[in-house]
């Protein structure tokens, strides 16, 4: 079962001459206050590569309500933060947190650089991703990276509560892999956190690339929702021409690293121009996703330059994932 674009696709292009004017894309969705509040990621310049978080607010039929003019989120050389990417924000016990990945190094990302003819830097360090709590969307609380010392992250989410009393968090270290990691590519792991100013802890295999439009790595997309069936994560598959697309899995409830079932096919994958032509061609990339009168809509970037929806009914789509899905890892 396939997701349905949403008509006005897309819901946010580039805009302007300055922070936000060469692309805006990967938003984080929450459904709050009867409002879907949106943070993206924006660039304005492609060297030094910066990217800056925007806001804007949505009703429930997705009628832009409100843009913010400024960027809410810039990056904190203190902490040595060159760009702010691809946040995620989840809820838990009432409070808003967001991960967010900083990346240190100056130059734009493979994909643009192989476009734009930029060569590799000399020295470069690995992406780490970092939390901050939310404070009425457009203040915020920084607190540290949480990953792993030496791991290449991206792609971490919390879990909109805890488990056994644990924050609970998917990631996906892109240099864990090998027979000592159990997967021959990048793959979506679980972790437990005591406490969110320390690290991510007792890590454990989830979900590693099967079909091969997923062959190359995986990664997880928006925050896992609770269903009654389990856990409903939807991820991103690559395959090995770099074809982002989106595939959706169920956890187990009490053991979040257990796959009840998972999809065999994508259900979006590249087909609009404004998924197929970007600063990063053939890419869905999804990474919001809320449930508002039993629809789920998930928000995502095409080709790393604009913010997209698309949605489907819950309950059938649970109900497909069942009746078609794969087991296992």
């Amino acid at each position: 079962m396939k997701l349905i674009r949403y008509s006005g696709n897309p819901i946010l292009k580039p805009r302007g001459d300055d922070w936000e004017s060469v692309a805006v894309f990967n938003p984080s969705a929450v459904y709050y206050d009867g409002k879907i509040h949106l943070h993206y990621r924006a660039v304005g310049e492609y060297y030094p590569y910066t990217s800056r978080l925007g806001y804007a607010v949505f009703d429930k039929d997705l009628n832009l309500v409100k843009r913010y003019q400024n960027p809410v989120m810039e990056p904190d050389w203190k902490r040595w933060e060159r760009s702010i990417e691809d946040p995620r924000v989840t809820m838990i016990d009432d409070v808003f947190y967001l991960t967010y990945v900083t990346t240190p190094t100056p130059s734009p990302p493979g994909a643009v650089r192989r476009r734009l003819g930029i060569p590799k830097p000399e020295q470069s360090a690995s992406p780490r991703t970092a939390l901050a709590e939310v404070k009425d969307f457009t203040d915020f609380e920084r607190y540290d990276i949480i990953t792993p010392v030496g791991a290449d992250e991206r792609d971490v989410v919390f879990f909109p509560e805890k488990i056994g009393g644990r924050y609970a968090v998917i990631h996906r270290p892109a240099n864990w892999v090998g027979e000592g990691y159990g997967s021959k590519g990048p793959s979506i792991w679980f972790a437990w956190m005591d406490s969110l100013d320390g690290k991510m802890m007792e890590h454990k295999l989830v979900m590693k690339a099967e079909p091969e439009w997923e062959g190359d790595k995986l990664g997880a997309g928006p925050p896992p929702v609770r269903t009654g069936a389990g856990w409903l994560l939807i991820y991103h598959g690559v395959d090995q021409n770099n074809v982002y697309r989106a595939g959706a899995a169920l956890l187990d409830l009490k053991e979040p690293w257990k796959v009840i079932c998972r999809t065999t096919d994508p259900i979006l994958e590249p087909e609009e121009d404004y998924e197929l032509e970007g600063d990063v061609p053939n890419v869905v990339f999804p990474e919001g996703m809320v449930i508002i009168d039993n629809k789920l809509i998930v928000f995502y970037g095409g080709a790393d330059k604009v913010c997209c929806a698309a949605s489907i009914n819950l309950d059938e789509f649970i109900d497909d994932l069942l009746a078609k899905g794969n087991k296992g890892l």
